[in-house]
């Protein structure tokens, strides 16, 4: 498997019925949607890589771990996979629940295939959209770790919309200073302009604002 083939969006089938799985296998292939199946939530996450978007076509009811329970222990783990749960008639209500848990959709059995492919498509966007996010996340918090600790006190100044030298009175420096520190900022957190500072810094949480 090639790195490009590692990071594609691939859509992930948890069953326990051998058929079913085979069955969705050949549905996706059919277009070109990368896919594996698991015959239990346990088997999934002995494999399962967080860094893959995309999204997990999981059964409601499952021996062992249920597909209730793996989306809890996935929401645990921070996963971003576009959820879309296959359920019963009588597992309805259930399957609310688990949509008001973060589930993209379900689909009672039987379904079209037209109708699965539908909210696969749609669990697959949101998916790899929330799998972008959650990225850039990380690589600004990678960012601001490499800010010293008045770098980040300067920022912060900074990104409330003070002056340089309100920002110098408050730290007790010089005007001077804090435009160094300033510059260093914008630099290490590949900052172009005031505006896309304050973005970043809101997209990693650092929203402590100075009065």
């Amino acid at each position: 498997m090639t790195q490009r083939d590692a990071d594609s969006p691939i859509v992930w089938v948890v069953d326990d019925d051998e058929a079913v799985r085979g069955a969705l296998e050949l549905l996706f292939e059919s277009v070109s949607m990368p896919v594996a199946s698991f015959a239990s939530a346990q088997e999934f996450l002995e494999r399962y890589d967080v860094k893959r978007p995309g999204c997990l076509v999981l059964d409601l009811r499952m021996p062992g771990m249920s597909g209730l329970e793996l989306q809890e222990e996935l929401n645990r783990r921070g996963s971003d996979l576009g959820i879309v749960f296959v359920t019963g008639h009588g597992d309805v209500p259930v399957a609310v629940s688990a949509m008001r848990a973060g589930a993209v959709d379900f689909l009672q059995k039987p379904f079209r295939d037209e109708d699965l492919l539908s909210r696969v498509r749609r669990a697959m966007e949101r998916g790899v959209t929330a799998h972008d996010e959650h990225a850039q996340r990380d690589q600004v918090r990678e960012r601001l770790a490499r800010l010293t600790p008045r770098e980040r006190e300067v920022m912060r100044h900074v990104i409330s919309g003070k002056p340089n030298k309100a920002v110098a009175m408050d730290l007790g420096v010089s005007e001077r200073t804090v435009e160094i520190h300033r510059a260093r900022v914008m630099q290490k957190m590949k900052a172009g302009s005031l505006a896309e500072l304050v973005r970043l810094a809101l997209a990693a949480g650092e929203t402590k604002i100075v009065d």
